[in-house]
């Protein structure tokens, strides 16, 4: 009789503890920063960063998913390079701010003003204040960022 009175407790309790999974689940930071319409970084084309040096926005008309997100392009030529080696093109940290993870927590990036290229990667931060704070000790920020990530968004 005890086993089945736990056995009808755990079942009594189960639609709860599903309950709770899947709240804590929906809570989680998604992996890649991404605006309201699924998109990454806002937008830009981030082939463009090491291509042309500049942020330049990218188009649905050359967009592809990667990584559950929608990334735009400028170029044709951009979406298909970044298809065939998004590692080497895509922002660090999924596209959060540098200065933020490096500090255990996540935060949106001005993908306009505030990016820089380093040892050929992407990094975003917040906006050019948060920037600075960052540039003030990059391989530190970053050594940092690399030991928080990707357990921000856990």
């Amino acid at each position: 009789m005890v086993t089945r009175l736990e056995d009808t407790q755990m079942h009594r309790t189960a639609p709860v503890w599903l309950l709770v999974l899947l709240t804590l689940a929906a809570c989680n930071t998604p992996a890649i920063n991404v605006n309201r319409q699924g998109v990454a970084v806002d937008g830009f084309d981030v082939v463009a960063y090491f291509t042309d040096g500049d942020a330049v926005k990218g188009t649905a008309v050359n967009s592809l998913k990667w990584q559950g997100a929608t990334w735009y392009f400028a170029t044709a030529a951009h979406r298909d390079a970044f298809r065939d080696a998004p590692e080497k093109y895509a922002p660090q940290y999924g596209g959060y701010c540098a200065w933020a993870v490096a500090h255990g927590k996540t935060a949106g990036v001005d993908p306009r003003n505030a990016w820089k290229i380093v040892d050929g990667k992407l990094y975003l931060n917040y906006d050019r204040e948060i920037q600075e704070k960052w540039a003030v000790d990059i391989p530190g920020n970053i050594a940092k960022a690399d030991r928080n990530w990707p357990a921000v968004v856990r």
